[in-house]
């Protein structure tokens, strides 16, 4: 990445959080290309730059005579990470959103991998839920084990378009969440059961109770997060005292 670049990208992060920290209304004149220059001592090139990133954030829209700024519902997906990140923990309406909406695109790839899978495929897929369960109860050691399993069941599943949605979500949230210290854990048992249905779904070549299970268990995640996040909020307020 070239100097120039660089400073470009520099600039487009701190407008980018600026403006996802509503200090710009939406519909408001964003500031000019030459009084950005003069903020960050930058070439007008450079911002010039920056803006054309926040554009294809969905964030400014560039017109004639000047950029707008734009509802952060506007924007593209790939906000969701920087916007997560905003503060000492995450929004938890945001969270429930994000498990919500990810938790139904699983139960979908779970019925494509079922009907477009093959009987080896589909017993690699019990292989891999049986080394999951292997860890039940180890949330650190359990992650790489999911990513694999979910990666082979999208691959099994051959739908692009969610595949592709799923990683830019998967990619973003994971990696905040985890920086930010929050691990939503649920019981051994439930998570024991769940495995087990998923595993008969595959088993048996129903797609109905592969899905059931997902979404199952992306419900369970729903509340284990909100659990998790009101305890990491106690714990950051009960430090500032």
């Amino acid at each position: 990445m070239s100097a120039n670049n660089t400073i470009s990208h520099e600039i487009a992060t701190t407008l980018r959080d600026e403006i996802l920290r509503q200090q710009y209304r939406s519909g408001e004149r964003f500031p000019s290309e030459r009084d950005l220059a003069g903020r960050f001592d930058a070439s007008r090139g450079a911002v010039r730059e920056a803006l054309s990133q926040l554009e294809q954030l969905g964030l400014i829209r560039i017109l004639p005579g000047g950029a707008r700024v734009q509802a952060v519902d506007a924007a593209s997906i790939a906000i969701l990470g920087p916007l997560m990140a905003q503060d000492d923990f995450p929004d938890a309406a945001l969270v429930d959103q994000f498990l919500q909406t990810f938790g139904a695109l699983i139960s979908l790839t779970a019925k494509n991998a079922v009907d477009n899978g093959n009987r080896e495929q589909l017993n690699q897929l019990e292989d891999m839920i049986v080394e999951i369960s292997k860890l039940a109860g180890d949330f650190e050691a359990m992650q790489p084990k999911w990513r694999e399993f979910l990666d082979y069941m999208a691959t099994v599943a051959d739908n692009l378009v969610v595949r592709l949605i799923c990683n830019d979500l998967k990619a973003q949230f994971v990696e905040q969440m985890m920086k930010l210290g929050v691990k939503p854990e649920i019981k051994k048992k439930s998570l024991t059961l769940l495995l087990n249905s998923l595993k008969l779904g595959f088993r048996s070549k129903d797609g109905e109770l592969a899905a059931c299970a997902m979404q199952n268990h992306f419900d369970e995640l729903r509340v284990a997060a909100a659990q998790a996040i009101s305890y990491k909020m106690a714990s950051f307020h009960k430090e500032a005292v």
